[in-house]
C-alpha cells in the first residue's frame, strides 16, 4: 500500500509510511533471507560433521561467541531443525535424591582444581588410563595425561609439570581412589601447601565439575575413536584438549570457551 501511494499518488515516502502506519525502515527493508539461510545451513553442516556430539546450543554459541556472527538464535534453530541435525535423546531413569548443596564457584583461577581418572582401551585390548585436571573457575582443562598405568608417583610428576606452567592451586578436589589417598601424594601436597579436599565415598556429585568434564570427554573424544597405539591416543587427546579450551563453547560459563574467561 505504501509503495502504491508513493508510485501512483506521488506521496513522499515519510508521509506514505505515516498514513499506512509503518516505519520508513520497513519500507526500505530488502530481504536477504535465502542466501543467508544457505550460509547458515552450510556452517551448521560443517560444524556438526566436524563435531558429531555438538547439539544446537554448542553450535549457536560457537557461531555467536567464537566466530562473531549476529544471526538470530530462532532463525538458526529453525534451519537446524529443517536439516534434521538434532542429536537423538536417550531417555534416562530419574532417581530421587536428597537435595545437595551446590558447589561453590571460585572467583579466580588456581583457587580450586578438580582431578579424576578415566578408563578406556586400545584396539589391542590393553587398558588405557586418562588423568584429567581442570580449574573450577573457568572449567579449563589444565592437564589430560594418557598412560597405560598412572601410579601416585606419576600423578605427582604430572601435577608438578602443570604447576610449573599454570601456578599452584590452593586446593585440589579428588575422590578416594588409591592414588589419591597414598602417603606419597599426601606428603607432597603438604610440602607444597596444597589442601587435598576429599569428597565423601559414593557421592561423585560432590566433584561435579570434573564429572561433567569427564562426560564431555567420553562423548566427544573417547567414544569417537578407536586408538591403535598409546602415541595416537596422546596426540588425539592433546588436540581435543586445545579445542576444548580455545574453541568449544562451555555452557557453564556463558557459552564461551574456557580461555575466553581466563583472558
Amino acid at each position: 500500500m505504501t509503495r502504491t501511494l508513493v508510485s501512483r499518488q506521488g506521496f513522499a515516502v515519510r508521509l506514505a509510511c505515516r498514513t499506512v502506519g509503518i516505519s520508513t525502515s520497513s519500507y526500505y527493508y530488502q530481504s536477504k533471507g535465502k542466501a543467508e539461510d544457505e550460509q547458515i545451513a552450510d556452517c551448521l553442516i560443517k560444524l556438526t560433521q566436524a563435531n558429531k556430539r555438538w547439539g544446537f546450543k554448542l553450535c549457536f554459541f560457537y557461531l555467536r561467541n567464537v566466530q562473531g556472527v549476529v544471526w538470530n538464535h530462532k532463525r538458526v534453530y529453525r534451519i537446524y531443525k529443517e536439516l534434521a541435525l538434532n542429536l537423538p535423546i536417550k531417555p534416562r531413569l530419574r532417581l530421587q535424591r536428597k537435595q545437595s548443596a551446590p558447589l561453590a564457584v571460585p572467583t579466580a583461577a588456581n583457587q580450586v582444581w578438580s582431578m579424576d581418572f578415566m578408563s578406556d582401551a586400545l584396539a589391542d585390548g590393553r587398558r588405557l588410563r586418562l588423568l584429567n585436571v581442570i580449574d573450577d573457575f573457568n572449567r579449563e582443562a589444565l592437564a589430560m595425561d594418557v598412560a597405560l598405568s598412572i601410579p601416585s608417583e606419576q600423578v605427582i610428576r604430572y601435577l608438578e609439570r602443570t604447576i610449573e606452567q599454570r601456578g599452584k592451586p590452593k586446593e585440589i578436589r579428588v575422590d578416594n581412589g588409591p592414588e589419591y589417598i597414598s602417603e606419597r601424594l599426601i606428603s607432597w601436597t603438604e610440602s607444597q601447601g596444597i589442601r587435598l579436599n576429599y569428597i565423601q565415598p559414593g557421592k561423585p556429585y560432590q566433584n561435579a565439575y570434573i564429572e561433567r568434564f569427564n562426560r564431555t570427554v567420553r562423548e566427544e573424544l573417547l567414544n569417537m575413536y578407536i586408538f591403535d597405539s598409546l602415541e595416537q591416543a596422546e596426540l588425539l587427546v592433546t588436540q581435543w584438549q586445545w579445542q576444548y579450551n580455545n574453541v568449544r563453547p562451555n555452557m557453564a560459563i556463558g557459552g564461551i570457551p574456557p580461555q575466553f574467561k581466563a583472558a
